[in-house]
């Protein structure tokens, strides 16, 4: 259906737009790491090609309608990510820097990444939208590259004096997505 074409690829296209924000507008590094030039390398490539399967076969409209829900979904995450943590001073994947602060509030009440999530969930969403098996491998890849990325953040967490708090943190949150159960 040609108007849920053209709804999937304006959303996902704001969405990676909001992302790409994100790396001069709210991420505060002073340079941008090899990590984060990988990522963005991965979401360049994976745009094309995602746009091209959204506009080279027929998918349903049930799994466009769902994919576009989750990608308007993780819209609202992100920008509630980016709310709850404008002061603090969040760096780029893989940045070699250590962590001064721990953001709690918003989204981060939750999960400890939600950032990482809302990239997930979009993913996931324009994924389900294309229809096809071959939209997941970049799915699979970026999983694999946000939970190296938010492992190695927290290790860099017990490297600091927050350590401690970071632990206490940690233990009442869920790590990409919230905890079903306390504990």
């Amino acid at each position: 259906m040609v108007v849920l074409d053209i709804a999937v690829t304006i959303v996902s296209l704001m969405v990676v737009g909001f992302y790409t924000w994100s790396l001069k507008g709210h991420f505060s590094s002073p340079t941008m790491p090899d990590g984060a030039k990988v990522i963005s390398a991965a979401v360049t490539a994976s745009t094309l090609f995602f746009l091209y399967l959204i506009w080279s076969r027929e998918q349903s409209g049930t799994a466009q309608g769902i994919g576009l829900l989750l990608e308007i979904a993780a819209a609202v995450l992100f920008w509630w990510a980016v709310s709850a943590s404008r002061r603090a001073r969040l760096r780029f994947a893989f940045d070699a820097d250590h962590p001064d602060s721990i953001v709690t509030e918003g989204p981060y009440r939750y999960v400890r990444h939600p950032f990482y999530s809302s990239y997930i969930v979009f993913w996931s969403g324009w994924a389900l939208a294309t229809q096809t098996i071959w939209a997941i491998v970049p799915v699979v890849a970026f999983v694999a590259i946000y939970i190296v990325a938010a492992r190695d953040e927290e290790r860099k967490f017990g490297n600091t004096a927050l350590a401690p708090t970071y632990a206490d943190y940690k233990s009442r949150t869920g790590f990409l997505f919230p905890r079903l159960t306390r504990g």
